[in-house]
């Protein structure tokens, strides 16, 4: 199998190389070119993902939808519906770009940092998600502003175990990613979208 690479920028969004991407996440991660993506049903419910337990980064952690890394020279939107397919099992029927120029550093408590720019990606789906359980350890739908004012509350609602709920915290890409969403507006299936040509120059192929 061939090993995956990940692009690494640098502050201007420009391309500097590439780097496995086994190896780039680490005390000194370098900043290197990621997406997120919210995917909504028809109703413009949110679907939550929790991370599998043995990810890297944020292991067993609540958060968006879809996280991921394009392969170098992959245009962004084919990287979002690649990776779709893989961790969720979903067939996208739109894919909107939001945040083009969005970027974070996290660390967690054992040091291990994430820096990314990560422009982030709304998809709407008519059919329901197969999570791989190798990326995926649990999903579930929340309605967009409940989800969202939970975010902002520093917990959100998820099923629990028989009829009640269990209130968890959220990745930091993600709770930094929903205030700028919710500036977009109160229905989700409504927000405007981002042109093409906003994407930092490494996400940009026709910039290289």
């Amino acid at each position: 199998m061939t090993e995956e690479h990940v692009v690494l920028v640098n502050s201007d969004g420009k391309a500097v190389g590439t780097a496995p991407k086994i190896s780039v996440h680490g005390p000194e991660t370098p900043l290197h070119l990621a997406f997120s993506c919210y995917v909504f049903d028809g109703d413009g419910r949110v679907l939550l993902s929790r991370r599998a337990r043995h990810k890297l980064t944020w292991p067993g952690a609540w958060t968006n939808s879809c996280c991921g890394h394009p392969l170098p020279g992959e245009p962004l939107p084919t990287a979002v519906t690649r990776r779709l397919a893989f961790e969720l099992g979903l067939t996208v029927d739109s894919l909107d770009l939001l945040l083009p120029g969005f970027s974070y550093r996290a660390s967690m408590d054992d040091g291990t940092v994430e820096h990314e720019l990560c422009p982030v990606y709304r998809a709407i789906v008519s059919a329901p998600p197969r999570p791989n359980p190798e990326e995926v350890a649990e999903v579930g739908w929340l309605p967009w502003r409940r989800f969202a004012e939970g975010v902002l509350a520093g917990t959100v609602p998820v099923p629990g175990d028989g009829t009640g709920v269990r209130y968890v915290p959220v990745s930091p890409w993600c709770r930094d990613q929903v205030p700028l969403l919710c500036a977009l507006g109160p229905d989700p299936l409504a927000w405007p979208t981002a042109d093409d040509g906003a994407l930092p120059p490494a996400a940009r192929l026709d910039a290289a």
